[in-house]
């Protein structure tokens, strides 16, 4: 992507990632070297899930829902079995924390996409100045029961520069599960 300056906002590589920790610009913790890629970085699962209410009842979607009224926290240090079509809600064990003028963009890993795991399915935007753990929307599109346990790298992490400034400060902000 090029601007009209001829300035240009790209995804960050492996270096240019590895530049930004060593500057502490980009904070990832915890961090593992390991989990860099060529342009990505994969996050791991940690041990808690929300799981949805089983409720017959019409759910109304406003600006002021909150998910945790129709979702129970669990642990899930055995691992937890998704069924076909079942969505939970996980959260990285990793915080990552980025300056102002970078980005962020989860996304699924294709060696669990190609079995129906869909670890991130929608509002994969990290915004600029965030500073938390990633809760994501995990689905199984896959016809079979998929087990999932902590610790299991099961998203990434895309790293992109923005044009201009900007913090986030919105609701998400101290993000839980």
């Amino acid at each position: 992507m090029e601007t009209c300056e001829g300035e240009k906002y790209m995804i960050l590589t492996k270096m240019e990632i590895l530049k930004e920790i060593s500057r502490k610009r980009i904070e990832i913790s915890p961090f593992s070297k390991s989990s860099i890629g060529p342009a990505s970085v994969d996050l791991t699962l940690d041990n808690k899930l929300r799981i949805f209410n089983i409720d017959k009842r019409v759910h109304s979607i406003h600006n002021k829902v909150d998910y945790k009224k129709i979702t129970k926290l669990i642990n899930i240090n055995k691992g937890y079995v998704l069924k076909p079509g079942e969505l939970v809600l996980g959260i990285t064990k990793e915080k990552i924390t980025l300056p102002d003028d970078i980005c962020g963009w989860l996304n699924s890993r294709s060696r669990f996409a190609r079995h129906g795991l869909m670890s991130h399915i929608t509002a994969p935007f990290i915004c600029p100045g965030v500073s938390n753990k990633q809760v994501l929307e995990i689905y199984n599109a896959s016809p079979r029961k998929l087990k999932i346990m902590p610790g299991l790298k099961i998203c990434q992490i895309i790293f992109q520069r923005c044009e201009g400034k900007a913090k986030y400060k919105g609701t998400f902000k101290n993000q839980k599960l």
